[in-house]
């Protein structure tokens, strides 16, 4: 990452949320039951991105924009079936390397996997394990010290990937798993690509206790005789996740989009504009400022053209807001304008956003302001 003033503060904050070296974060797209995990060095920033999935690329590009991550590689553990990879959008947007077991044979990978590799991220890595059996292409990720694996479909919480399409074997899983996943410390926590009832970790130890399928005493020919009977429908999304993740998430055609403003969406899922893009485009803008009109006249001053209604208000007042414009909201720090944001997007207006960071950042970057605080 191009090293700027903002680079301090990400370090601290990733200091903080990650509580030591390592920073992970375990997300979820509820419409696939898919987890996306991020791993990330504190003291570098560098990070992975583990099962991205296409619909969630603006979520999870707003969290690694917001804790300052350097993304090194968006990397899949096989060719998802269920929903379509968000590695090449993460690509297109951070520069990131593709990563996918050769195996699968996908376009667009610029870092294909094979058993024994290592992927770095600053002072931390990840070992690529082969684990084939629900798909040819399926690896599992173990982190450096073996406290943490990812284990994609090969192995579930209490269950595995199913193995009846796209080269599945039980016989091929059964040996990836008693061979690859739980040859790991007992106590290294497993992390599942996918789960549907609430259940996000489990571990070794578990897994071979209880897993209903090949844990306990269930010996290779229970598990086979479990999965041929198991006379699953095929996945509803297979027909567009297979040949999407087969060029690695990349559209048929490029997505022609024009933009009103380069918004970005905060964490929250908030439409956010910097300062400066606002201030170059400020007399094609309305800016709405939803302070009290006491405000205005304080310390805090207010941006010239700007047109006030105070946020209880807006409701009642929605049509003073001229509809030829786009419109930035504004107030002191950025929280009650996010209200009103959400509120406008709800009733309608399209090309709407929050200033990032309120007046106060305004201020703070040397944009100009009008009332007590000019004089």
């Amino acid at each position: 990452m191009t090293a700027t003033t903002a680079a301090a503060p990400a370090i601290s904050l990733m200091a903080a949320a990650g509580g030591g070296n390592l920073l992970f974060r375990q997300l979820f797209d509820a419409a696939t039951g898919t987890f996306t995990y991020l791993l990330a060095d504190v003291a570098s920033r560098q990070g992975l991105l583990i099962d991205p999935v296409f619909e969630q690329h603006s979520r999870d590009l707003s969290l690694i924009h917001e804790l300052g991550i350097d993304l090194v590689a968006s990397i899949d553990t096989h060719a998802h079936a269920d929903h379509v990879t968000g590695s090449w959008l993460m690509h297109e947007a951070t520069g990131c390397a593709i990563g996918l077991a050769a195996a699968a044979r996908a376009q667009n990978v610029t870092r294909p996997l094979e058993h024994g590799d290592r992927l770095a991220f600053g002072s931390r890595f990840i070992d690529v394990r082969s684990t084939p059996g629900h798909t040819d292409g399926c690896v599992s990720f173990v982190l450096d010290d073996q406290s943490m694996a990812f284990t994609g479909d090969a192995l579930l919480v209490r269950g595995c990937g199913r193995c009846d399409f796209q080269q599945g074997n039980a016989h091929t899983l059964w040996a990836s798993i008693t061979e690859q996943i739980f040859s790991l410390p007992d106590s290294c926590l497993l992390y599942p690509g996918h789960d549907y009832t609430g259940r996000t970790v489990s571990s070794v130890v578990e897994e071979k206790a209880f897993n209903a399928r090949l844990g306990g005493a269930a010996t290779e020919r229970d598990f086979v005789g479990h999965m041929h009977n198991m006379k699953l429908p095929h996945p509803h999304k297979i027909a567009e996740a297979l040949p999407g993740n087969m060029r690695a998430g990349k559209p048929r055609e490029a997505q022609a989009r024009v933009a009103w403003a380069p918004v970005q969406r905060s964490y929250a899922g908030l439409p956010e504009l910097a300062p400066a893009w606002v201030a170059a485009h400020q007399s094609d803008l309305t800016i709405l400022d939803v302070r009290g009109p006491e405000e205005l006249e304080g310390p805090d001053g207010y941006i010239s053209g700007s047109l006030n209604i105070p946020l209880p208000e807006l409701e009642q007042r929605r049509q003073e807001i001229p509809s030829d414009q786009p419109v930035v909201v504004v107030c002191h720090s950025g929280s009650r304008s996010a209200l009103a944001t959400q509120q406008l997007l709800k009733e309608g207006f399209g090309d709407v956003a929050n200033l990032r960071g309120g007046l106060s950042r305004w201020s703070d970057e040397g944009y100009p302001l009008c009332g007590t605080a000019a004089l």
